[in-house]
């Protein structure tokens, strides 16, 4: 078993590629694309954890950040509720089989930058009951789940999304445990569930919750039928579990929310892989109904990908470009508005948690930044709101996940390297 591991390593390690610098920037409405690039293997490297020790990670001036709860069982995503109460959705999923010799090794390099933590399946609830910022209080709310995922709140019940179900508890204001084993509302695609997360929000009203459902492969190798209702946005009813198709082509939508005021779902969005350091780049887009957005036949909009067989011109031509690229391989997987609480200088945009590549040999990501918005749209250049994690190219403290904005002014970031919740707060 070493001398395997050691060999699928070094064949990794042979087959990086040196040169990873995109040549323009990677984020926005109109981010370079380079020629795409195709070998026998992809680029493949990730840090592999480290400490935090005695450091925490940077926010910008005028901000504090500090551990909210530590020793969680892989936490991803984050809900606060209406009296303060944090839940947090704590587990790891997928059981896709390996398919092809680049599955094994892209699995080995995967698991160096993971934490040895097992997944709790579990939502832990927190509470600072005085509100002095510590939250003295962390507890299990239900257990024996399945990989969950996607939280909301809706008229009384809160909905988790499991890799494979979505469920309801009954829940009251300050409720610290479920008072029984949740009901299920509708099943969700989970055969193979090679993108196993099932990211959620709800709509304004609490009528429908939309979910995400990743693809089952990175660009069809596994067959056309194995995509049946994959690389989708589900609406479903909240009360009878009823759902449709929303969106369509989203290869693996693995955060949702809904932009304050005007109702519009957005999404982050994770592309495709295998051609090259710097395609596809993962983005941020509001989501039309009835919108296709490309996956597996284009990406950024008409860009033809010729791996994808048969191809289908109508839906090329019909792709929507998404608003904003966060750059390649970023590996997104939270997104939150923010408000005026935050502080004059995020007062408008959306916070993403970026969890960082692995298939570049210089890494990406590993931080959450701030996209700023102007009349309803992104505008101009991230920035950087919680880093630090990165040590240097080999070693990082932490991977963000899950980002939620807590009305009364902090960010909630889940870290599932550190097995930590970081909250941010103005001084």
């Amino acid at each position: 078993m070493i001398r395997s591991t050691l060999l699928i390593g070094t064949l990794a390690l042979a087959l990086v590629a040196c040169n990873d610098e995109p040549q323009g920037p990677q984020y926005g409405a109109n981010p370079n694309l380079p020629e795409p690039q195709r070998g026998l293997l992809p680029s493949m490297k990730i840090p592999r954890p480290a400490q935090w020790g005695n450091e925490l990670p940077k926010v910008p001036a005028g901000y504090k950040i500090q551990p909210i709860a530590t020793d969680l069982k892989i936490p991803r995503q984050t809900l606060v509720l209406p009296n303060g109460d944090i839940l947090v959705a704590e587990g790891s999923g997928g059981y896709a089989p390996t398919q092809r010799p680049k599955d094994l090794i892209a699995g080995f390099i995967k698991s160096l930058g993971k934490s040895s933590v097992k997944g709790g399946n579990r939502l832990t609830l927190l509470r600072d009951a005085d509100g002095d910022g510590i939250y003295e209080m962390q507890g299990v709310f239900a257990d024996k789940l399945d990989a969950p995922y996607g939280l909301a709140l809706v008229n009384g019940s809160i909905y988790v999304a499991n890799q494979d179900a979505l469920v309801r508890f009954a829940y009251q204001d300050g409720q610290t445990q479920a008072s029984g084993p949740p009901v299920t509302v509708t099943e969700l695609p989970a055969v193979i569930n090679h993108h196993w997360t099932k990211a959620m929000t709800a709509s304004q009203d609490g009528r429908f919750l939309y979910v995400g459902i990743g693809s089952n492969s990175n660009i069809t190798e596994r067959g056309m039928d194995a995509e049946e209702d994959r690389a989708m946005v589900w609406q479903i009813d909240a009360q009878t579990g009823a759902h449709k198709p929303y969106a369509t082509g989203l290869r693996n939508p693995t955060a949702l929310t809904i932009q304050p005021g005007s109702g519009q779902l957005w999404a982050v969005v994770n592309e495709r892989d295998e051609i090259g350091p710097n395609l596809v780049p993962d983005y941020l887009t509001s989501v039309q109904e009835g919108g296709f957005y490309g996956w597996p036949y284009s990406y950024w909009g008409q860009n033809v990908d010729p791996r994808a067989q048969p191809q289908d011109p109508e839906k090329v031509a019909a792709a929507i470009r998404p608003d904003y690229a966060l750059g390649s391989h970023v590996a997104a997987l939270g997104v939150a508005f923010s408000n005026p609480a935050m502080g004059e200088n995020f007062a408008d945009g959306v916070f993403v948690g970026e969890h960082g590549s692995w298939n570049r040999s210089k890494p990406v990501g590993y931080k959450v930044i701030f996209v700023p918005f102007r009349d309803g749209k992104p505008a101009g250049e991230p920035i950087d709101f919680v880093s630090g994690f990165l040590v240097d190219d080999g070693n990082t403290r932490g991977r963000p996940v899950g980002v939620t904005v807590d009305p009364k002014g902090a960010l909630i970031v889940a870290d599932d390297l550190s097995n930590t919740i970081w909250r941010v707060t103005k001084n």
